[in-house]
């Protein structure tokens, strides 16, 4: 059996509950009027294609072909499953479903199956408009805002050259255009603007000068970072806008699944009994024991 680790988990459980507005469109317009009926929809030699067959496989295609207008996607989906179908009862007839080959690959494909229903019924009650209300409250909502600065910078060489910028600025330049002039900084040719940043997206002394600023204020002295030495303007300051829940609903949605997959995947290892081997099958060396502490 193949080992399911973390990171398949999420990316199966993604697959499975990420549902897509395109697909769901397509889907809509094709079911008929009573949505509990599930009309026969082509027949070969006497077996019946489905409905809901068709609906499945409208899910399973890319998301290039599910933008389709449906009554386009609906008979080309029929087309493709007619030839399915006569091909799979071609191999029927020539006994192919009875090949090693052929038994390992449906083996393979009813453990992934089982994979993704499993983790489907593991975590799809978490993922109720309900529950990812309540994430968004708990990891969003409730936390203390993070303040925020706009900042404009003049980045030169050497220390020098930053305390002739600063004495240009005192003595009535623009930083703007001195920043395009001298700066060789990220943003020179906007005049030095980096736009909106929290302290922890900069280096620490940069950050910390240009935090102690308020709007419209220069830095006195230069500032060095691995960079090189900054002449930092603030421009404004804010707190850092909150996503609305719509906004944040898909990363919310993924970190749960993500978080959500691993815990069920390492409590199943964690309950397995697991034997390695190594490449060519021999048993694998136990481990020395870790040395227990010596005792203060």
């Amino acid at each position: 059996m193949p080992r399911l680790d973390a990171r398949s988990a999420v990316i199966l459980a993604g697959l499975l509950l990420a549902g897509s507005p395109a697909s769901a469109q397509v889907l809509a317009q094709i079911q008929p009027v009573n949505p509990a009926a599930d009309p026969v929809v082509a027949r070969i030699d006497g077996t019946p294609i489905l409905l809901s067959e068709v609906e499945e496989a409208a899910r399973a295609l890319p998301e290039q072909f599910r933008a389709m207008p449906p009554m386009m996607l609906f008979p080309l989906l029929i087309d493709q499953m007619i030839s399915q179908r006569v091909l799979a009862d071609a191999a029927r007839k020539a006994n192919l479903q009875n090949s090693p080959e052929v038994r390992a690959r449906v083996r393979q494909a009813e453990e992934e199956a089982l994979q993704q229903a499993f983790l489907a019924r593991e975590i799809g009650p978490l993922m109720s408009e309900e529950a990812l209300r309540a994430r968004y409250q708990r990891d969003i909502a409730s936390q203390p805002a993070e303040a925020q600065v706009r900042a404009r910078h003049i980045l030169v060489q050497t220390e020098t050259d930053a305390r002739g910028v600063i004495t240009a600025l005192q003595g009535g330049a623009d930083f703007a255009t001195l920043a395009r002039e001298r700066s060789r900084g990220p943003g020179a040719a906007e005049g030095g603007d980096l736009g909106f940043f929290k302290k922890e997206e900069m280096p620490d002394a940069f950050a910390e000068a240009a935090f102690a600023l308020q709007p419209g204020q220069i830095t006195t002295t230069p500032v060095r970072t691995q960079f090189g030495w900054h002449v930092i303007k603030v421009e404004e300051r804010r707190e850092e806008p909150r996503p609305s829940f719509e906004e944040a609903e898909e990363g919310i949605r993924r970190s749960v699944i993500e978080e959500a997959a691993t815990s069920v995947v390492d409590k199943l290892r964690a309950a397995a009994t697991v034997q390695r081997f190594n490449i060519d099958g021999s048993p694998m060396a136990t481990p020395p024991a870790a040395p227990t502490p010596a005792p203060r």
